[in-house]
């Protein structure tokens, strides 16, 4: 996948936003005002940071060597998924999806039902 595919996906689901939360090289995908994904713009490198629950992000680093604890995150929540050759498409999907919706299924009951609410 290449940075496009990447944002294309994010932005299929429901109550996504593309924000520049951080500044002009960091591209940050936010559900109802969460962030469940980052994605920076100034690396040589492809990367993502992306969320997952800490005992599946323990699992994912032992099993795949391209994929470490976040810079600048919580480690034990974040991970960072390094994208090469090697990097199955459908993984990159998996754990997209599942961090929009740990971070969906922790929204404010309030939220989820405004999130309902999109078409």
């Amino acid at each position: 996948m290449n940075i496009e595919d990447i944002r294309n996906y994010c932005l299929s689901f429901k109550g996504v936003t593309e924000e520049m939360t951080f500044g002009p090289t960091t591209v940050v995908f936010k559900v109802m005002g969460k962030m469940f994904l980052l994605l920076p713009l100034d690396t040589e490198n492809l990367v993502l940071s992306v969320k997952n629950t800490p005992e599946k992000n323990i699992d994912l680093r032992a099993r795949n060597n391209n994929i470490v604890g976040a810079y600048h995150m919580n480690k034990v929540h974040w991970n960072n998924l390094f994208i090469d050759f090697t990097t199955k498409n459908d993984l990159v999907r998996e754990l997209i999806s599942e961090s929009y919706e740990l971070v969906k299924k922790g929204l404010t009951k309030k939220l989820q039902a405004d999130l309902e609410g999109f078409e």
